[in-house]
């Protein structure tokens, strides 16, 4: 099995492949989200450390379960190879509604098949105003015509 588009990477196949992993985890199915990576995928997930797909699974599942109604952009930052270096950031809201908006870099690696076989993660979380939420679209996939990072200012 693979996972298309495969490494080494372009500018356009990286786009593709970082779009891929925002709509996977705009959709918050843990199980499905953890068939992007391979078996052993190591990841460092701020001050976390998650090895395989079984822990990768048990992590998004407790990670959606605090931060609610959560929507994501990742956005290119560099690729080279079989790596892909992504800036993003993410609105969500705690069971109080405390609403949270989380930024992040991400450094991918991924093996030849198109599975990620690693992923180093640094997030900062800054509480905000409801009315300073820029994620507007109903839960799901960010829609196509919907700003990034960059035309949001963030």
């Amino acid at each position: 099995m693979s996972r298309p588009p495969f490494p080494p990477f372009t500018e356009q196949t990286a786009v593709q492949k970082i779009r891929a992993a925002e709509d996977g985890w705009n959709g918050r199915d843990p199980a499905k989200v953890a068939l992007a990576y391979t078996p052993d995928s190591r990841w460092r997930n701020r001050s976390d450390f998650i090895n395989g797909r079984s822990e990768i699974e048990a992590f998004l599942t407790r990670k959606w379960e605090k931060e609610l109604e959560y929507r994501l952009i990742k956005e290119l930052w560099a690729f080279s190879g079989n790596r892909i270096a992504v800036r993003f950031a993410y609105e969500w809201h705690d069971a109080g509604g405390t609403w949270y908006r989380s930024y992040g870099n991400e450094n991918w690696e991924f093996d030849d098949a198109g599975y990620m076989s690693a992923r180093h993660a640094s997030i900062n979380d800054i509480e905000i105003a409801e009315a300073d939420r820029k994620y507007h679209w109903p839960q799901g996939r960010r829609p196509d015509d919907h700003p990034g990072l960059s035309e949001l200012g963030l």
